[in-house]
């Protein structure tokens, strides 16, 4: 009789076995390196099994053999920056400066590579690398400790809105990049158009036209205030969700 085989397999990388390299010098190693470089230079859509084959000296035949499909590559390249992400071990009572030390650490791992949230937020991989585990083990010890009666819950609660924030401030980030501006320069000349928008709305207006062009305050330094707000207002949150 011959084997049964599975009509619907875990579609993941780290679901079957690793087969063993027909090229010494190529490993999944390597492949995973090169293609982190070429998402972090260029963007998800810009990668493609080809390019990368091109770029280390290899058929597309050659890197099949280590990873089936571009999801597969996917989930091993954002495996691999998750290793980037800092989780402090906490004591329970300091909980909240661990997890705020986490969450900047993420959005930190997220600016550095600007393709890596959007990934992490679609549906469609499963994400059961090492790294991967490790970091959501290390988040699950601390909400644990803390006392958290959901631990899973604040976890979502908080990494929601890690992805999100830093999804957005990625891709603000890769737009201006493509401008060829700086972002202070590239706020500055944005400003008369937005101004110009909010004409009409009180709100906005009111808050445009008290804005000076020449005086914008460093964007970098607005961001990391509103990330801190926004975390804040999170930590607050499930703080009052703790057991008293």
């Amino acid at each position: 009789m011959a084997a049964r085989t599975d009509p619907n397999p875990i579609p993941s990388v780290w679901a079957r076995q690793r087969r063993e390299p027909d090229q010494p010098s190529l490993s999944r190693e390597a492949i995973v390196r090169e293609a982190i470089a070429m998402l972090d230079a260029d963007g998800v859509e810009a990668l493609s099994m080809r390019k990368l084959g091109a770029r280390l000296n290899a058929g597309a035949t050659s890197l099949y053999r280590h990873v089936a499909t571009k999801d597969e590559l996917m989930e091993l390249a954002v495996d691999e920056v998750a290793a980037e992400i800092r989780v402090p071990a906490g004591t329970g009572t300091d909980w909240r400066a661990a997890a705020t030390e986490a969450a900047r650490s993420f959005r930190a791992t997220a600016l550095r590579h600007p393709w890596v949230s959007s990934v992490m937020g679609q549906a469609g991989l499963v994400y059961l690398g090492p790294n991967l585990m490790a970091f959501n083990e290390r988040l699950a010890a601390l909400f644990v400790e803390a006392g958290f009666p959901q631990a899973d819950a604040a976890i979502s609660a908080l990494l929601g809105y890690v992805l999100g924030m830093s999804t957005t401030e990625a891709a603000w980030l890769t737009t201006v990049a493509r401008s060829g501006h700086t972002e202070a320069e590239f706020v500055s000349r944005l400003l008369p158009a937005a101004q110009q928008a909010a004409a009409g709305h009180d709100s906005l207006s009111a808050a445009y036209a008290a804005t000076d062009a020449t005086a914008v305050r460093d964007p970098a330094e607005e961001r990391d205030a509103k990330f801190g707000y926004g975390l804040d207002v999170v930590l607050d949150g499930l703080a009052a969700r703790l057991p008293h």
